[in-house]
C-alpha cells in the first residue's frame, strides 16, 4: 500500500519565516477567460485588455443599462472638433501589469509576528486532497503565486496551497480540518482589493471561491437574484439582463470581482449615489463560520424584522467572522435610456456647484456623478493612450454624470439642458454628452481605467476615504504641500464619487519608499478623521489598514468588534491580520 504523497511541505514551515521573494504573478486562468482588475470603486480594479469588437462594445454598454440607440444620438457641445478616447478595453481579457518588485509582506513589515497557528503538513495536503480531490488543491508554486500576491504588487504573503472548493459542504469540511489543527486561512475571491485583504499575509491556506459560481435563480418579478459567493459580476449581469433587472452597484472590477468579494468588503461602486449600499441591497447570505458550521440565512424577503439582522455582520466584515458562500441580491429594473456627459471645469468648486445643479435638474434620474483631475487625465492619456476630448489645461477637473431613464428623448433632452446651464452659469467649459453605448463605453474607460495608468511602471499608494463635500479635494491639497520635500517625481492626485463623498486619494513615486510612506501616513489618517471623514470608504481595512483602525472607531467600538471576532472566531483563524489592529 503506497504512503501519504509527499507534496514538498516542510514539516513544520517555521513562525515568521520570511521565504524567498515570490516571482512577479502570471495571470490566472478565470472562466470566461476574464482577466484580474482592480474593482473601482475604486471599486477600480481596471486592467489593460485588447481592443473590442463591436459587439463586445454594444455588450459592455447594455450592462451598464443601454438599449439600442441610434449611432448618431450624441451632443457635442461648444467644441469644434470631436476626437473620442479610443476603445481599448474589450471584454477585460488580459494578462494583470503590476507596478513593481513585490517583496514579502513580512519582510516590508519587518515589525509584525506570525500567530499562534498551526502549520500546513502533507497530512493536511492529503486530507484536502480527499475533501476537495486532488485537481482542486494547488500546491505547485508557479500555480500558488498568483493567489499570494495582490494587482497592484504591494503585498506578497507566503501560503503553500490553494484550495477551490466547489460547494458550501466541501468549503465546511475543508474549515474543519482547519479549524481542528489551528491553521489559518485566507478567503479569496477575485482578488481584486486594494487594502490587502485578499492575499495571505504569512503562510494562510487560500480558500478560492472561484468555483463557487452557480446562478441558482432569478426571479424577474421580486427583483431578487440568488447566487454562489464566485459569481463574476460581469457573469452576474448577463444572467439578469434576460429578466430585465441588473445588479444594484457597478465596479471597475466587474470582469475579475466576485459576489462574495463583494459582500465581504461592502463595496459601493459607481452606482451607490441611485442604487444604494451593499448593505441595503444584501437580503440574504450564506455563510461558513470558523468551526465550519453553515449558517444559512437565504431570505429572499424585503421585510424580515425577526430580531438581530445577523446578514450584516458578514457585510463588510472582509472574512474575518465567516466566509460567504451564497447570497440573495435585490436587482433594480434595467433602464430603458441611459444618458452620460464628460465635463471640464476649471476649479473644484464649480464641481461642486454643477453637483448640486445636476441633483436638481436631473432628480430622479441622476445614477452617478464622478470626479477626476488633470493628474489623472493625463496618467490615462500619456500611460494607455485614452485620449479627453475636451479642451484642458493643467489645473482642470473633469466631471462624468450619468442618467438612468426610461423615456429616451425626454432623457436625451434633460441633460443636454443641464449641461447647457451648467455652461451658461460658467460652471463649465467644455462637455459632451451622448446615449449611443459605444461612445458611452468610450468615455467611461477615461474614468475607469485611472488605477491602471497610475500603477503602470511605477509604485502607489492608494488611500480611499470619505470626506465632507467641502473637503472632498482639499485632502489632494493638503497631501501635495505635505510631501513638496520629496520633489516632483512625487505626485498627489485624485478621483472619485462625489456623489457619496468617496475620494480615491493616490501618491505615486518611482519605487517604494519607507521615508515616503512614513510621511504620508498615519498623517492622511489623522487629518481624515479631524475633518469628520472616514479612512475608509468602500476598499475594506483590510491588513494595511488595520492598524490604523483607531482613526475611524473609538475605543469602545474597538472593544467591541474584538468581542464579536473572539466569539465568532475564537481561535482567529479567520483572515488573521485583517480588519482589527494587532492586540
Amino acid at each position: 500500500m503506497n504512503g501519504p504523497a509527499n507534496h514538498g511541505l516542510t514539516s513544520p514551515v517555521s513562525q515568521g519565516n520570511k521565504g524567498e521573494e515570490m516571482p512577479p504573478a502570471t495571470e490566472r486562468p478565470r472562466s470566461g477567460s476574464q482577466a484580474e482588475q482592480e474593482p473601482v470603486a475604486e471599486s477600480v480594479h481596471e486592467v489593460p485588455a485588447s481592443e473590442a469588437t463591436n459587439d463586445e462594445t454594444t455588450r459592455d454598454a447594455t450592462r451598464r443599462g443601454t438599449v439600442a440607440v441610434p449611432s448618431t444620438a450624441i451632443t457635442r457641445l461648444r467644441i469644434s472638433q470631436d476626437n473620442p478616447p479610443t476603445r481599448e478595453m474589450g471584454v477585460r481579457s488580459a494578462a494583470r501589469r503590476f507596478s513593481s518588485a513585490a517583496f514579502l509582506t513580512s519582510e516590508r513589515y519587518p515589525n509584525l509576528r506570525r500567530g499562534p497557528y498551526g502549520s500546513l503538513s502533507n497530512s493536511h495536503v492529503n486530507t484536502f486532497e480527499r475533501i476537495l480531490s486532488s485537481e482542486r488543491v494547488l500546491t505547485n508554486e508557479d500555480d500558488v503565486a498568483p493567489y499570494n500576491i495582490d494587482w497592484i504588487k504591494t503585498v506578497c504573503g507566503q501560503s503553500k496551497v490553494v484550495l477551490r472548493p466547489k460547494t458550501t459542504e466541501e468549503l465546511s469540511a475543508v474549515m474543519k480540518v482547519c479549524s481542528e489543527s489551528r491553521l489559518a486561512v485566507c478567503p479569496q475571491g477575485g482578488n481584486t482589493g486594494l487594502v490587502g485583504g485578499s492575499v495571505p499575509v504569512f503562510d494562510e491556506v487560500v480558500i478560492s471561491t472561484s468555483l463557487m459560481n452557480r446562478i441558482n435563480s432569478v426571479d424577474g418579478i421580486s427583483g431578487t437574484v440568488s447566487c454562489q459567493a464566485g459569481v463574476v459580476l460581469d457573469k452576474l449581469e448577463a444572467a439578469l439582463e434576460p429578466e430585465g433587472l441588473m445588479a444594484p452597484y457597478d465596479l471597475g472590477a466587474r470582469g475579475s470581482c466576485q459576489i462574495g468579494g463583494n459582500i465581504s468588503t461592502c463595496a459601493g461602486g459607481l452606482r451607490l449615489l441611485r442604487y444604494g449600499s451593499m448593505q441595503a441591497n444584501t437580503l440574504g447570505i450564506e455563510a461558513v463560520l470558523a468551526d465550519g458550521s453553515v449558517l444559512n440565512m437565504m431570505n429572499c424577503l424585503k421585510k424580515d424584522n425577526t430580531g438581530y439582522h445577523l446578514r450584516q455582520l458578514f457585510i463588510g466584515s472582509e472574512g474575518t467572522l465567516g466566509i460567504v458562500t451564497q447570497a440573495v441580491l435585490q436587482c433594480p429594473i434595467r433602464p430603458r435610456s441611459v444618458n452620460l456627459a464628460l465635463l471640464s471645469l476649471k476649479k473644484f468648486g464649480d464641481v461642486l456647484s454643477t453637483f448640486a445643479l445636476a441633483k436638481r435638474t436631473l432628480s430622479e434620474t441622476l445614477s452617478s456623478v464622478e470626479m477626476m483631475d488633470s493628474v489623472c487625465m493625463t496618467s490615462v492619456g500619456n500611460k494607455l493612450g485614452l485620449k479627453c476630448p475636451l479642451q484642458s489645461d493643467s489645473d482642470t477637473f473633469f466631471m462624468v454624470v450619468e442618467t438612468h431613464g426610461s423615456r429616451e428623448d425626454h432623457d436625451m433632452e434633460k441633460m443636454s439642458c443641464f449641461v447647457q446651464e451648467a455652461m451658461d452659469k460658467g460652471l463649465v467649459v467644455d462637455g459632451i454628452t451622448s446615449n449611443e453605448p459605444s461612445r458611452m463605453t468610450n468615455l467611461w474607460q477615461l474614468r475607469e481605467r485611472i488605477t491602471e495608468s497610475l500603477v503602470k511602471d511605477q509604485y502607489v499608494f492608494k488611500y480611499d476615504i470619505t470626506l465632507p463635500l467641502p473637503k472632498f479635494y482639499e485632502a489632494v491639497e493638503v497631501l501635495k504641500q505635505k510631501l513638496e520635500s520629496f520633489g516632483s517625481d512625487v505626485q498627489v492626485s485624485g478621483f472619485g464619487h462625489v456623489g457619496d463623498g468617496n475620494l480615491h486619494l493616490n501618491v505615486t513615486a518611482p519605487a517604494y519608499s519607507d521615508d515616503l510612506q512614513n510621511a504620508i501616513e498615519p498623517f492622511v489618517f489623522e487629518w481624515t478623521s479631524s475633518v469628520g471623514g472616514s479612512i475608509s470608504a468602500e476598499h475594506g481595512m483590510g491588513f494595511k489598514k488595520a492598524k490604523f483602525l483607531k482613526y475611524g472607531k473609538s475605543p469602545e467600538a474597538i472593544r467591541l468588534m474584538r468581542s464579536v471576532k473572539s466569539s465568532m472566531d475564537p481561535l482567529g483563524i479567520l483572515n488573521p491580520y485583517k480588519v482589527l489592529p494587532p492586540s
